[in-house]
């Protein structure tokens, strides 16, 4: 019953950012009271098993599915899946593209994004910091193959500002916390070590960063998660997987994240 208080959706799901349909979205439900409905972006779908969670998303809402999705295996599959939950699919980009496909009498190239390549560096821009939100924090392993770079760490160790920054500089980043009792994701040692680096600090200046955010948070500065013997006890271990991948280590004990960043950079950069 309290589902059915809640607004329509409407899940605009993409192979890339997922601005054209939401943009074509924004432009239809303007001829409504938009504030009726709640858009939900999907950006960078690429496989089925992402639509799959999306169709059961739907489902149990009220909701219908805009998508751009350019590769035809995917669009079918959504489309398919859609039919069988009785949920009301829209493809924006489908239509159009097998009409032009008529004219040029060619096939189309299939490739997510082409269009952003008109305005590149904005648009790379959008990418980066959708990313750098999808990924954070470790939340789906599956980005880290497509990741430009991966932050590892332990909690505190400035992974998520880092990957904001980055993001700012057309970098694609994730980021996955290191905790001794959650072992790492598998995915984390089937990509290139050079794309990953780890983030280390001393345990006296973790200490503080650590008790301060328990203050902000109103919690006892004494918990564990500020504990001493803890935290080496995480270091020791983030060490441990840092040198299993054999990635570079940057101690940001005393930097700045523009100076991490930099860094970073650099290692990008050369050939």
């Amino acid at each position: 019953m309290s589902q059915r208080s809640e607004k329509p959706k409407v899940f605009i799901v993409s192979d890339s950012v997922g601005e054209t349909a939401e943009l074509v979205t924004k432009a239809a439900a303007s001829q409504f009271d938009m504030s009726q409905i709640e858009l939900r972006r999907i950006p960078y779908v690429d496989d089925v098993v992402t639509i799959n969670e999306v169709i059961s998303m739907a489902k149990d809402t009220e909701s219908i599915i805009v998508f751009t999705l350019v590769v035809p295996e995917l669009r079918e599959h959504l489309l398919t899946e859609a039919k069988k939950a009785n949920i009301k699919a829209i493809d924006i980009m489908g239509p159009m593209i097998d009409g032009l496909q008529l004219l040029f009498k060619q096939p189309p190239r299939f490739r997510p994004g082409i269009i952003h390549q008109l305005d590149e560096d904005y648009f790379r821009k959008v990418e980066a910091i959708e990313f750098a939100v999808k990924y954070d924090d470790g939340r789906d392993p599956r980005g880290l193959l497509r990741a430009d770079v991966i932050l590892i760490g332990v909690s505190r160790t400035s992974k998520t500002p880092l990957s904001m920054y980055l993001a700012h500089k057309r970098v694609k980043a994730a980021n996955v916390p290191l905790v001794p009792e959650v072992a790492p994701p598998e995915e984390l040692f089937k990509v290139d070590p050079d794309k990953c680096v780890g983030l280390t600090i001393m345990p006296e200046k973790l200490i503080e960063i650590r008790s301060e955010r328990l203050k902000a948070l109103g919690l006892q500065a004494q918990a564990s998660y500020a504990n001493l013997e803890r935290i080496k006890a995480e270091l020791a271990y983030a060490r441990q997987v840092m040198d299993q991948i054999g990635c570079q280590v940057i101690d940001v004990s005393n930097k700045a994240v523009e100076e991490t960043a930099n860094i970073i950079l650099q290692k990008l950069r050369k050939p």
